[in-house]
């Protein structure tokens, strides 16, 4: 008689090596972060070659950074909303009008800055909720909705600004110190580093122990303290390098707590997981009982509060509201930023580590091609554009693999 069959597959402690795990993702279109990390050390080589290593001093990164803050914070929410499989086309008016709030009541009214701060985030999350219920509710396509909320907001920032047109911010108010002359001190920046490092330590051991109880291969805890290891030595270096200028500015390290709070809930919470079921298959997700309405309420609010914030300390960070607040190119970085950074425009693929390092590409470029000379716009929106097309590209090819190999 023959042996009977196993019911069940053992644990495989170890499971492949690091190098055929990582193989196979890439094969299966699973990239992460690996094509923009790439296309960041090319941007970065390139300028530093060209502006004679200028780009790599230590007073022009302090500077990249502290322009990175609040694109970034814009960034986020547009990445909420992209995982969905949508799009936000207003983050710009709606940045714009909270920067006129703050302008109109911080100075021209003489409010105190958290009854401002209130009265702007209460203007956003109202916007967002308006959005996600029409959306929710009549079903109409995000690409309308908010084009039509990008003029309506527009027209109301233009009228509250219409009597003063720029607005001059007081530099001792808190808005301006917070976004452009607050830095960490040394010590609080390696702190920053040990408790990220840290934190993404016990991440990964805590899905590893999940998955051994579950019955499946788990990562070496000698991969995940090497994993950690690196990323405290690159941000202990970091933060050691700037601390030789002015240090790390307060506004960018508010970007990167707001990038890891938000992975967290997006990753590791029932509602982030509502969300990527949400952009893979609505129908399906409907079906398992998730509330597709709540989410696209909650989501299209939230990036509506974040193009605030964002819209906050980009005013914080020019010590003034003008007209062209959240105008111009303000739109399409967001996007670009959050697309460029690996979130899928199909919805449904990516974390809110997009838009850090989404946006430090797009900073990037602008202020390498600044240092370079190059004058006017055209350059900046040129070599932008096409960044961002590789990055579709890639998308798409990635996707296109998904699916070959039944991943999607």
């Amino acid at each position: 008689m023959s042996a009977p069959l196993a019911t069940t597959r053992p644990a495989i402690p170890g499971g492949p090596s690091l190098l055929t795990r990582l193989t196979t993702r890439v094969r299966h279109g699973e990239l992460g972060p690996l094509p923009v990390v790439v296309g960041l050390v090319i941007i970065w080589a390139v300028f530093g070659v060209a502006t004679g290593g200028d780009f790599f001093g230590a007073e022009n990164l302090v500077n990249l950074a502290v322009q990175c803050a609040g694109p970034g914070l814009i960034a986020v929410g547009v990445v909420l909303v992209l995982l969905l499989g949508e799009i936000d086309l207003s983050v710009g008016s709606v940045s714009g009008l909270g920067a006129a709030v703050l302008g109109v009541g911080l100075v021209n009214h003489g409010w105190p800055f958290p009854l401002v701060l209130a009265v702007a985030l209460g203007a956003g999350a109202v916007i967002g909720l308006l959005y996600g219920f029409l959306f929710a509710r009549f079903g109409v396509p995000s690409f309308v909705l908010t084009l039509a909320g990008l003029l309506t907001f527009l027209g109301v920032q233009l009228a509250l600004l219409n009597t003063s047109g720029s607005i001059n911010l007081p530099a001792d108010s808190f808005i301006v110190r917070f976004s452009l002359f607050e830095y960490l001190l040394p010590w609080q920046a390696y702190l920053l580093a040990v408790l990220g490092a840290g934190g993404l330590f016990l991440s990964d051991l805590r899905t590893s122990r999940r998955r051994e109880r579950a019955g499946l291969a788990s990562r070496p805890l000698a991969v995940s303290a090497l994993k950690a290891g690196l990323l405290l030595a690159v941000l202990l270096g970091v933060a050691a390098y700037l601390a030789t200028d002015r240090g790390t500015g307060v506004s960018f390290a508010f970007l990167v707590v707001v990038v890891v709070v938000v992975n967290f809930f997006v990753g590791r919470t029932r509602w982030g997981r509502s969300i990527y079921a949400v952009g893979g298959n609505v129908e399906a997700a409907r079906r398992a009982g998730v509330r597709v309405h709540v989410v696209y309420l909650t989501v299209f609010m939230l990036c509506s509060v974040f193009a605030v914030v964002g819209g906050l300390v980009s005013a914080g960070s020019l010590t003034a509201v003008t007209l062209s607040a959240g105008t111009g190119d303000v739109n399409l970085n967001a996007i670009a930023a959050a697309v460029i950074g690996g979130t899928s425009l199909f919805g449904g693929r990516g974390s809110a580590w997009s838009a850090l390092l989404g946006v430090i590409v797009v900073q990037s470029i602008a202020n390498g091609l600044s240092l370079m000379n190059f004058q006017g716009d055209a350059p900046r929106f040129i070599v932008t554009g096409v960044v961002l097309l590789l990055a579709v590209i890639v998308d798409s090819v990635s996707r296109r693999s998904r699916q070959n190999h039944g991943t999607v």
